[in-house]
């Protein structure tokens, strides 16, 4: 895995479900034995602190807000 790889990953508790995750961790650590990801969803929420919201666009792919 390296950073910008999009992966599925199962966290325990209440995201216990398969979730896409972008990878963001450096790959200068590879070595450490874990990695740092983004998780992805497509529930919006009001948050505006904590969480921030891509709008679709022909050059970033997405098709729905």
């Amino acid at each position: 895995m390296k950073r910008g790889d999009l992966v599925t990953i199962a966290m325990p508790g209440d995201f216990g479900k398969p979730r896409p995750a972008l990878i963001i961790q450096s790959d200068a650590f590879v070595e450490t034995g874990t990695v740092t990801v983004l998780l992805i969803s497509g529930t919006l929420a009001e948050a505006p602190l904590i969480r921030t919201t891509v709008e679709p666009r022909e050059a970033n792919g997405l098709k729905k807000r």
